[in-house]
């Protein structure tokens, strides 16, 4: 062993002076007193840089000079290439057997790295160190950074071996799935194991003085799985509470992983002490997952939700939710004591665009108890509460390319009134269509001509129409009154220019309606009533009409500028587009059948359709041939541009719209001049403000009992027209962006998908919506703002939006010239500083006197933590809502939320 010994330690050193020749110049002394990693080193820089060698090479010299040894070797501590590098010096010590690098180290070996502003591999212990230095102010810089892995640790010095893989870190900050834990002593025992002492972890991103921490007497670590503490109190800017645990255990993983779903504790007022929001989660696959969530409350109420999410990247995603809540108000035997159940079914779907180009599978389903957005105790819906409707739809559809194209659909809808508990559905509806077929047109070039513009088309409906009410809903009972039927439509159409400037238009439709239930009347002069029964087979009736229409566009241009004037209105451009139509409906008298009605004044005939109550209801009974005149106009302006290196003047839409209508039967015998109804619309102050409004004029006057007569108002001493409804509204949104010139970042999304789920708008003018069972809303890690100062000045701007909206209606049917409703609704947030926020939603009802729906909002941004408050301080949804949390979703469980749920509505 001696011998062996001595030939290994000659080999190596005859290796290194063959390979390090340079060192065998007058090395720095000073090179001795680099120390281990328990300490920092000094900064020096020597005369001597040397390129950097491979130690491979050494040991494998070395192996060369004893290859023929009959003695087994121990395996080499170094099984790869080590590749280092140094920006002042790299030196191998003989003697010492050790490798210094000096400023800006960088070692490589396998899947570690390790840079440090000084690094020691050891040789004789299998063993690097690494530390930092003094620059000349001493100050010590370049910390060590170790990485292994996935696994990065920053300390002030470390030491590692070799053989072992085991390290001692000091002072180490690493990150671990949104954990910084920051610890003085940290011993690494393998790839797997970590043990801290006295450590701290944090998911604030100032790690040196965070916001709050938690300590820790001792932690075991494995990467990637698991981090185990023992005694844990927390610290809140740096005040100890008395916040604390024995043990804890917090699972790592980059993946979606099961678990529990802690509940949330606290108090209602009407159903006592309660456990919400608490379950399981499933993390089924990479593509779908499962909450199962419920509520249980001390006076027996209680409440279940399952909601899941699915996603198949580049093809589909969607998510579905079911919830159901048993509510229990008072105590049996009080007369306020009542029970209830409500229930909420969602599903939402949407189809990638180019995972199929010519099929698509959409759905939008908000559907269950109507009454279930005012009895909840789990969510504020200001939106459905507001609008009180609920719809759904889900929808399929598939194209067939080719001449001509198919387009085929199948849409299953549903609508919810809850105010009035009414539910219209359709399962299903199936459209298809044939794309336009031109039979006389050319094979090559466009179609010129009346006889070659000639095309028709076919489309198919076939529906099944469902009308129930909140207690029937999903009960055999609601599919008794369902109506079938199908429509065929085959419209024929040419168009084409005459006298150059018109352009005419004519066309006929003819449809067939099919129906599988009609009706039968008859007189019961027993009961004197009419007796209606329904006759249940295959019927079908067919109809045709016509209608032409002629029109063309007129354009007016008046200018205002003048030879040597420049004057701020440069012209004014009117556009108008007359249209006269024509339209033929005929009568058919054949559908129609008569019964006899006997009564003391003798014996009449009236007369019906028995497909009357038809989905598509009955034809026509009565010709009409009307004409009908319409109007359109369009003002632009031309304006001297404010910048004065501008070459055109600039283009401001005075009026987008301002039509008028109206229509004359011919075939009527009176009142044949229908109301001229007027609307228009424009968009001013640099298009933040939409002004839309309408009116109808009636030509004809009203007798003293207020009801329409045969007579022209102005041959009644009165105007030509009377004014008999009207309207305005108006909506403008204001921000500093808006003055500023800068652009708006990205809407806040509190709220907003829930308040367009149930009908309500994205501007807050209704008020924001909270889900309380949604835990993402506890998950909103703020990502860093790249244009975020780093000094912590006030700064003089201030964020802040303002959207308003005004209606008014005018009504004057029956002289009762009253306005109907006069409102404005506003809503707006202040930012005050970065942190924190102000926002409130409001209205106000000229016509009751009266605020509208009001909610005040404040949120503070804590850093790592955030807060909300919300309140509705009057109407039948007084409320209020408190939330205080960590943000990051791994401690999403630590937080405090207290809320006073509106009054329930009976």
């Amino acid at each position: 062993m001696r011998t062996n010994y001595f030939q290994i330690l000659l080999a190596l050193s005859f290796t290194v002076l063959i390979n390090t020749t340079v060192f065998s110049q007058d090395l720095p002394t000073r090179a001795k007193v680099i120390q281990p990693i328990t300490q920092d080193i000094p900064l020096y820089t020597p005369s001597i840089s040397v390129d950097s060698v491979a130690v491979k090479s050494i040991t494998e010299a070395a192996q060369d000079t004893i290859r023929l040894d009959s003695v087994k070797l121990k395996k080499e501590f170094l099984t790869d290439n080590v590749k280092y590098h140094a920006k002042d010096y790299s030196s191998f010590n003989r003697l010492e057997q050790k490798l210094y690098l000096y400023n800006e180290a960088e070692v490589d070996y396998q899947d570690m790295n390790i840079k440090a502003g000084v690094i020691v591999i050891d040789y004789s212990k299998n063993e690097v160190y690494a530390g930092r230095i003094q620059d000349t102010s001493g100050v010590l810089t370049q910390k060590p950074v170790f990485t292994q892995g996935q696994s990065v640790v920053e300390p002030d010095s470390i030491r590692f071996n070799f053989d072992t893989k085991k390290a001692l870190i000091f002072n180490s900050k690493t990150e671990q799935s949104g954990f910084n834990i920051l610890a003085p002593i940290v011993k690494k025992e393998n790839d797997s194991v970590v043990f801290m002492a006295k450590a701290r972890f944090t998911t604030s991103e100032d790690v040196e003085d965070p916001d709050y921490y938690f300590k820790a007497s001792k932690i075991k670590f494995v990467p990637g799985k698991k981090i185990v503490v023992g005694p844990t109190h927390m610290v809140i800017a740096n005040v100890p509470t008395p916040i604390a645990v024995p043990f804890g255990f917090f699972p790592l993983t980059d993946t979606q992983t099961s678990g529990i779903i802690i509940p949330t504790f606290g108090e209602d007022s009407t159903r006592g002490y309660f456990l919400q929001n608490g379950g399981y989660y499933f993390a089924i696959s990479d593509y779908v997952d499962l909450a199962l969530l419920a509520d249980y409350y001390t006076n027996g109420s209680y409440g279940f939700r399952a909601e899941t999410t699915y996603a198949t990247k580049y093809k589909f995603r969607g998510s579905a939710a079911f919830r159901y809540e048993s509510l229990i108000n008072s105590e049996k035997g009080f007369p306020d004591y009542s029970k209830s159940t409500v229930y909420n079914i969602r599903w939402s779907h949407s189809q990638d665009s180019k995972s199929n180009p010519n099929s698509s599978f959409s759905a939008s389903v908000n559907l269950g108890s109507s009454s279930y957005y005012q009895q909840s105790v789990n969510q504020i819906n200001t939106g459905n509460f507001l609008n009180n409707t609920l719809s759904s739809s889900v929808s399929y559809s598939k194209s067939f390319t080719g001449e001509p194209q198919v387009n085929l659909s199948v849409t299953a809808t549903h609508s919810q009134n809850t105010q009035t508990e009414q539910i219209n559905m359709t399962l299903p509806t199936f459209q298809g269509s044939v794309g336009r077929v031109f039979p006389f047109a050319p094979k090559t070039g466009s179609s010129k001509g009346i006889i070659q513009n000639i095309n028709f088309q076919y489309s198919v409906r076939a529906e099944n129409q469902i009308q129930t009410t909140d207690s029937l809903f999903f009960k055999p009972e609601m599919f008794e009154d369902a109506r079938a039927g199908v429509q065929h439509n085959i419209p024929l159409s040419t168009n084409f220019k005459l006298f150059k400037h018109f352009s005419l238009s004519a066309g006929s439709t003819f449809q067939e309606n099919w129906t599988f239930k009609t009706v039968e009347k008859y007189y019961d002069q027993d009961t004197d009533e009419v007796i209606t029964e329904s006759v249940n087979g295959f019927d079908a009736y067919r109809t045709y009409n016509f209608s032409t229409s002629l029109g063309t566009t007129i354009y007016g241009m008046f200018d205002f500028k003048k030879e040597g004037e420049n004057p701020k209105i440069q012209a004014i451009r009117h556009v108008i587009r007359p249209a006269i139509s024509y339209n033929i409906n005929p009568s058919f008298d054949q559908y129609y059948d008569t019964y006899d009605v006997i009564s003391a004044d003798g014996t009449t005939q009236d007369s019906y359709s028995r497909f009357e109550e038809s989905i598509f209801g009955s034809p026509n009974q009565n010709f009409s041939s009307s004409i009908g005149l319409s109007l359109a106009n369009n003002f632009e302006a031309k304006v001297r541009d404010k910048d004065t290196t501008a070459t055109e003047a600039k283009k401001v839409m005075l009026l987008n719209n301002l039509n008028f209508s109206t229509s004359y039967n011919i075939a009527g015998d009176s009142l044949q001049w229908s109301p001229v109804r007027v609307s228009g619309g424009t968009q001013i102050l640099n298009n933040k403000m939409n002004i839309n409004f309408g009116a109808t004029l009636d030509p004809y006057a009203l007798d003293n009992n207020n009801n329409k007569v045969d007579v022209y108002n102005i041959n009644n001493n009165g105007s030509l027209f009377r004014l008999t409804s009207a309207n305005l509204t108006l909506s403008y949104s204001l921000s500093n962006d808006l003055f500023s010139g800068e652009k708006k970042d990205e809407e806040d999304q509190r709220g907003i998908q829930e308040n367009l789920r149930g009908g309500g708008r994205a501007d807050d003018l209704f008020g924001v919506s909270q889900d309380f069972t949604d835990q993402s809303f506890f998950d909103n890690d703020d990502e860093e703002d790249e244009e975020k100062e780093d000094n912590e000045f006030y700064k003089f701007k201030i964020p802040w939006t303002l959207n308003l909206a005004y209606a008014v209606n005018y009504s004057n049917t029956q002289r009762q010239n009253e306005v109907s409703s006069h409102s404005l609704m506003f809503s707006g947030d202040v930012s005050l500083s970065p942190k924190w926020s102000v926002g409130a939603s409001s209205g106000y009802d000229f016509k009751n006197l009266g605020f509208t729906y009001t909610q005040l909002r404040l949120e503070r941004d804590l850093e790592s933590w955030r807060m909300n408050f919300s309140w509705v301080p009057f109407s039948s949804r007084k409320s209020w809502y408190f939330f205080i949390g960590i943000k990051s979703s791994i401690l999403s469980d630590l937080k405090y939320d207290k809320r006073l749920q509106p009054d329930q509505q009976l």
